[in-house]
């Protein structure tokens, strides 16, 4: 075994200092960012650059950033109108039969921890041995990111396999109490049920769709499944839990989550092996693994050279993946003997899932055995030779296939170790850390929905996207921590992480003893005669008092123009988004012909 990793916590942006200025809901979350990173810097400076976010010190030629919501042309100006074309209101929506904006910023969050990925890249290609870059975000962009799945599910070349029809979870017990369920399991779902003696045939029906919730974002399951639950008090639901190894969670409220809010940053990181110093100028790690492969960092592949080894499942790990494969890195998946299941999840092009696609383009599979000790040897010899490894195994895995991060520092003391999880050990009583349970648990139904809709967790993967976007970004600080110390380094993010971002915003509110919640009616997308738009929030009050639902979306929003309004048509079909003209030459197709989005950020 390596020696016992340090206790000391570094933080890789020590030294820095950052000046902001943008929109408020990116660079706000920005600025937090950089802050727990190690970074100092005050609130945003009027006499600065617009939308501009710079990092200076530690030795680094100055890092600049560009965050907008979107391009001049496009006429989306805040989060309301990036969510409604975007296709984030469809998605959202689903579960309740239209579109509907989620009351957290989710798109400008994205954009936000985006936009501190590409920072911390070019540092990491600068310290590497590149020149400094300057990295443009926009909202639009991360919000085609959040919907790549769905995007890609709607231009493959066959159908879903499950209905898209509203319908869906939270179920609200006989006292009103309204509660998630759980499992991944077939039969705890059967059992579940049957303990609650519901008719058979509901229960067989309402599989499918729940088990297929996160890839279509609804669940219409027979409405009888609702009525058994709203019959039974919450001790025979729990009762009924127990006995079949499904799991409850009932819906925390934001006041609830403020009064236990500890504050922590949303990853954790931790210097490897028997010394730990603190960050001091630029390394230039040339010399040391990594680097001194064939590949150089450019300005727009910061990783270009470096090797991440990804054994992740689902969303959260696979996207961190990704976007680091997006910056350069190669990326070699870990799947299982015959491969990883998902690939053949419908709906399919060219035979592979459009899903699956969106997720792991691009890089190299090798199939690994992780039950048999040969195989256990051979990953230990490639994470030996890589830079990262990044894993979302269930928690204590990896410690049970000698594959902890002190397993691995003993063969590679440079490597970069990244797990992904639900709560990071953070709350004693956190059930399953699958993402509508911590949207659950972490008050994000409350959060994501008006108040004159009940609380409920979006059935799009907010969390597993946004969880896989921290991943990154804690990826990418575990890198520049290396460069700047020469130690290897333990990184963790998880859901629980991503909740905490995305409702910093709500759960101040709280604090403050303010109303968290956002006014009735927020961010709801007005009818037309063809469709639906979506006034900006600082027109939204005016624009609702013009009944538009007998004219043609184009003769709306030319009404609300002339009347000094701005609104934009909501996207209900995300297929339609390849010719939008507000993305024109942004969503093109890959070799299998599935829809790909933009990458998020342009370096120059």
């Amino acid at each position: 075994m390596a020696s016992p990793a340090t206790t000391q916590t570094v933080r890789p942006l020590d030294t820095l200092r950052f000046d902001t200025s943008g929109p408020p809901q990116i660079t706000g979350v920005v600025a937090d960012h950089l802050r727990m990173l190690g970074a100092s810097g005050d609130h945003p400076r009027q006499d600065a650059p617009p939308d501009r976010i710079t990092l200076t010190g530690g030795g680094f030629a100055p890092a600049r950033a560009l965050a907008t919501w979107a391009g001049p042309a496009s006429g989306l100006v805040d989060e309301a109108t990036v969510q409604a074309a975007t296709g984030i209101m469809a998605v959202h929506g689903r579960r309740d039969g239209s579109p509907r904006g989620l009351a957290a910023d989710y798109a400008a969050t994205a954009t936000a921890v985006l936009t501190v990925q590409g920072l911390l890249a070019g540092l990491i290609g600068q310290a590497r041995g590149g020149a400094a870059a300057q990295v443009a975000t926009r909202a639009d962009r991360a919000g085609l990111l959040t919907v790549s799945q769905y995007l890609a599910a709607a231009g493959a070349d066959e159908g879903e396999a499950a209905e898209l029809d509203a319908g869906g979870p939270p179920f609200r017990s006989a006292e009103g109490v309204l509660f998630e369920l759980e499992t991944l399991d077939p039969g705890a779902w059967a059992a579940f049920w049957r303990a609650l003696e519901a008719p058979a045939d509901a229960m067989r029906a309402g599989w499918r769709p729940f088990q297929f919730r996160y890839a279509t974002a609804c669940a219409p399951f027979p409405e009888a499944l609702h009525e058994i639950t709203r019959a039974t008090p919450m001790t025979g639901i729990r009762r009924a839990a127990a006995l079949s190894g499904a799991e409850v969670c009932v819906l925390r409220t934001l006041g609830e989550r403020a009064l236990e809010d500890d504050g922590a940053a949303p990853w954790a990181l931790r210097l490897l092996g028997p010394e730990a110093g603190r960050p001091g100028t630029a390394a230039g790690r040339g010399d040391q693994r990594g680097s001194g492969r064939g590949d150089r960092p450019s300005v727009g592949r910061p990783l270009a050279g470096l090797t991440v080894l990804e054994a992740g499942r689902r969303i959260q790990a696979p996207l961190a993946a990704h976007l680091l494969g997006l910056l350069g890195a190669e990326v070699i998946r870990i799947e299982p003997p015959g491969g990883d299941p998902l690939r053949g999840m419908p709906p399919a092009c060219s035979g592979i899932s459009a899903r699956w696609l969106a997720l792991n383009r691009g890089k190299r599979a090798v199939e690994i055995d992780i039950k048999a000790d040969a195989d256990r040897r051979r990953l230990r010899e490639m994470a030996a030779e890589a830079d990262v490894f990044l894993h979302n195994w269930a928690p204590g895995k990896a410690a049970e296939l000698g594959l902890d991060h002190d397993d691995l520092a003993a063969v590679n003391p440079a490597l970069v170790y990244a797990y992904t999880s639900g709560w990071a050990d953070r709350l004693d009583d956190a059930p399953m850390g699958t993402d509508f349970m911590v949207q659950a648990r972490t008050a994000v139904g409350e959060a994501v929905r008006p108040q004159d809709e009940a609380p409920a967790p979006s059935l799009m993967t907010l969390l597993d996207v946004l969880g896989g976007l921290h991943g990154t970004e804690a990826v990418l600080a575990g890198l520049l921590l290396r460069e700047r110390t020469g130690h290897g380094v333990r990184v963790d993010s998880s859901l629980l992480g991503a909740a905490d971002t995305l409702t910093a915003p709500a759960l101040r509110r709280a604090a403050r003893g303010e109303n968290p919640r956002r006014p009735a009616g927020f961010r709801r997308p007005l009818p037309t005669a063809d469709g639906w738009i979506a006034p900006s929030d600082a027109a939204a009050t005016a624009a609702g008092a013009y009944d538009l639902r007998e004219l043609p979306t184009a003769d709306a929003l030319g009404q609300l123009r002339e009347h000094g309004l701005t609104a934009t048509a909501v996207t209900t079909e995300l297929a339609d988004l390849h010719h939008d003209q507000r993305f024109t030459g942004s969503i093109s197709r890959d070799a299998h012909g599935a829809p790909a989005v933009p990458d998020p950020w342009s370096f120059s």
